[in-house]
């Protein structure tokens, strides 16, 4: 997630103070990717460095104002005309832990997919009804932007569900794999009794 982008898109739109944009950001994105008012103030620092932003003044109660300049307006453009590279795909805490759990004696990995596929479960219900929440909430601009990362998040756990589906038949096959074969069965005789010795 680009904080730093996220801001100049927001300024993009008039000058603010820094928790201006912190709550109009939170709204926007349903506060799934909260920020705190110092990690705000970091990124308007190292924008102001970088060229990207300004002082704008302040108003009756001190606050500093900021405006993106018009580098910063490039950098937007370009920022938004780019595909996210999937080159460097973000660590995924679940994959990690799979990933580890498969290899440590003791573990029940099953177990620790069947945990995973409730709590997703749970997600997905509860994405859902804040979805549907959204729906008839109106068709502003702010609810727009919520119901776009609400679809988001849907999407992504519906993919990680049938991604736990899929560990779990992997999982399976290779237990299956690693069982013991069973042990030959006796030959059968012609009878069902058994022979007696000629001698």
């Amino acid at each position: 997630m680009s904080i730093r982008h996220g801001l100049l898109a927001l300024l993009d739109q008039g000058p603010r103070y820094g928790y201006q944009l912190r709550s109009e950001f939170e709204a926007r994105t349903g506060a799934t990717w909260p920020l705190n008012v110092g990690q705000v103030y970091t990124t308007l620092g190292r924008l102001e460095r970088d060229g990207l932003v300004e002082p704008a003044g302040e108003d009756d109660e001190g606050h500093l104002f900021y405006a993106v300049t018009e580098a910063g307006r490039t950098e937007l453009r370009q920022w938004f005309d780019t595909p996210v590279p999937r080159t460097n795909p973000p660590r995924d805490e679940l994959a990690i832990k799979l990933a580890m759990a498969v290899g440590v004696p003791g573990v029940d990995v099953q177990a620790v997919v069947q945990s995973q596929r409730r709590h997703s479960m749970k997600a997905l219900q509860d994405y859902t009804r804040l979805k549907a929440q959204a729906l008839n909430a109106g068709e502003q601009q702010s609810d727009l932007a919520w119901l776009l990362v609400l679809e988001q998040l849907i999407f992504q756990t519906e993919a990680e569900i049938r991604w736990l589906d899929h560990c779990e038949s992997r999982l399976a096959q290779q237990a299956a794999r690693s069982a013991p074969a069973p042990a030959p069965a006796p030959p059968a005789s012609t009878t069902g009794r058994p022979r007696r010795s000629r001698i």
